[in-house]
């Protein structure tokens, strides 16, 4: 298949009025899951590395994101492969050379102007080798530092930020958080339908996990675009491994657990693909 971009889905998820969803990869399993879950949903998908995963790969991103690569050239269906979380500058610029088409460069935790200086920056570079940039202003929950929950994302300072910066797409917080193993967060969906109104480009949903469905269609309804999600595929990892290993305490075999646990992301995969990518009306 031809290769697909992060560009490419996300254009595509907003004209349609639907979502794209993004998984977070930290293991082959991982992205295997993923991938087998879009094909087996009909449905486009965006495989993500995030900066903390490669720290997993002991600081080294080529391998893990050459297996998403080679999986999503592979693929069925369309699926691009995303840096997300990325502070550190030589990372991203490694990450791109190995086959990332788009980076979420987050700035976040510095003040406002700096944020923009730094983000503008990475931009113009970024651009300049065709690939797609997302950043964050406000701050999603679940983090040290400035992902405080319960702040917001100000339209009018969203709109600014975007103008300054040229980035493609904005990560805005709207009461999600990252991390979260139960699914109860509520959003706030009047704010999503102002920065729509107040931002040219697509906004995406960091923090997903621990949105129910319903709130998840209401977000993609009233304009979110870009759906983030990583700690669902976790919950269903490890609960898989943990029952396979209970009932067989005497298995060493690491593909006796690991093959149930990458069923168990795969069917939770499939099942939010099918969630966030429901067409929806204009809000």
């Amino acid at each position: 298949m031809t290769a697909t971009t992060t560009a490419d889905l996300v254009t595509a998820a907003r004209a349609a009025g639907h979502g794209v969803a993004a998984f977070n990869v930290i293991t082959l399993e991982h992205a295997e899951a993923i991938t087998a879950a879009a094909e087996a949903a009909g449905l486009p998908v965006i495989l993500q590395i995030s900066q903390n995963a490669v720290a997993f790969h002991l600081g080294r991103p080529a391998p893990l994101l050459a297996a998403a690569v080679a999986l999503a050239a592979a693929a069925a269906v369309p699926v691009a492969v995303h840096l997300d979380h990325i502070q550190d500058e030589d990372l991203l610029r490694a990450g791109v050379a190995a086959g990332g088409s788009s980076v979420m460069y987050d700035a976040s935790a510095l003040p406002y102007e700096q944020n923009v200086r730094a983000t503008a920056r990475v931009a113009a570079w970024a651009h300049s080798q065709g690939v797609w940039v997302e950043a964050e202003l406000g701050a999603v929950g679940g983090k040290d530092g400035a992902h405080t929950p319960g702040v917001r994302t100000d339209p009018d300072q969203a709109a600014a930020f975007t103008a300054a910066t040229g980035v493609d797409a904005l990560a805005v917080a709207v009461g999600s958080s990252h991390a979260m193993t139960l699914r109860t967060a509520r959003l706030d969906h009047a704010l999503i339908a102002r920065l729509r109104a107040a931002v040219a480009v697509p906004l995406v949903l960091h923090g997903s996990s621990g949105v129910p469905d319903d709130e998840l269609r209401q977000a993609v309804a009233a304009g979110m675009v870009k759906i983030n999600i990583g700690t669902a595929l976790n919950v269903a990892f490890t609960s898989a491994v943990r029952g396979q290993l209970s009932d067989d305490p005497a298995v060493v075999d690491p593909r006796r657990y690991l093959r149930p646990a990458r069923d168990a992301m795969a069917t939770t995969a499939r099942h939010l693909l099918q969630v966030v990518s429901c067409s929806t009306s204009p809000a």
